[in-house]
């Protein structure tokens, strides 16, 4: 892999900024360069404000997030509960990573609290499989990359999952320095604030965000501030063993011991 490239997807604006936003900027400071897409324009959350003036006002405060955490914004390709496991959006997504051709991928987790997350970790996983398969159309026509990819999955919001279990992290990453930025990053987008108050019971979507993040850090015994991954199997993606992100972060990422004896390297 001649350059080292990691792209955040997630589901809606402001997802990213709660459970990935730290490790992307972690990333950018170890000498990545950093995407950051969201597969839905974010188009129902209001209260006052019509999907079309919304997809407006959510696109503006998500290239101000990207801006502020240093990657390159990508367009969105659906709307709010209309990310499903479906061929066009697959074929969208797989010529994003062949164009992009990332070594590493941060995505939601495999089950989340609501079906876009679900929908767009299934779209992310597959698009990043099929990236090689060279006779797999893609909506751009990018020659497949033949790099290898790692997929790691964030923190279900909440961090517990559909059935109110708390889940365990593999790996966590520490964010305290970078904790600032993400919050700034969350505060661009403003639009949130009443719809997250009104809909989930989120006083403030800044404090929300700042109490997970406080959490997986105690979690990781070693952290004030953290987010949590797991590793996608190697399996059609990458070596076995293969873990950028630890490579890449250092002192800054810590393995979840009793997690990894559990699982397949």
């Amino acid at each position: 892999m001649s350059e080292r490239v990691a792209i955040a997807i997630a589901a809606h604006p402001d997802d990213i900024e709660f459970t990935m936003a730290g490790t992307l900027l972690r990333l950018r400071a170890a000498g990545w360069r950093t995407h950051y897409l969201n597969v839905s324009s974010g188009s129902g959350g209001s209260l006052v404000h019509g999907p079309a003036a919304l997809r407006r006002i959510r696109r503006r405060e998500s290239r101000a997030a990207a801006a502020l955490l240093g990657a390159e914004y990508h367009e969105s390709a659906a709307d709010d509960l209309e990310i499903l496991y479906t061929l066009p959006l697959l074929r969208w997504l797989t010529g994003v990573i062949r164009e992009v051709r990332p070594g590493i991928v941060l995505t939601h987790p495999p089950e989340d609290y609501m079906e876009d997350h679900t929908a767009t970790c299934r779209l992310a996983v597959t698009a990043v499989f099929a990236r090689g398969i060279r006779n797999f159309s893609a909506e751009k026509q990018t020659p497949p990359p033949p790099d290898e990819c790692v997929v790691y999955h964030a923190m279900p919001f909440g961090l517990c999952d559909q059935l109110r279990r708390s889940v365990v992290p593999g790996a966590f990453v520490d964010t305290t320095s970078v904790q600032a930025k993400k919050l700034a990053a969350l505060a661009c987008h403003q639009s949130q604030h009443a719809w997250l108050q009104a809909s989930q019971g989120q006083n403030s979507y800044l404090r929300t965000m700042e109490a997970m993040s406080r959490e997986v850090g105690r979690r990781s015994r070693r952290f004030r501030h953290a987010e949590g991954w797991w590793r996608h199997s190697p399996m059609g993606f990458s070596a076995p063993g293969a873990d950028p992100l630890h490579a890449a972060l250092g002192k800054h990422h810590r393995v979840n011991p009793a997690f990894e004896r559990l699982t397949v390297r």
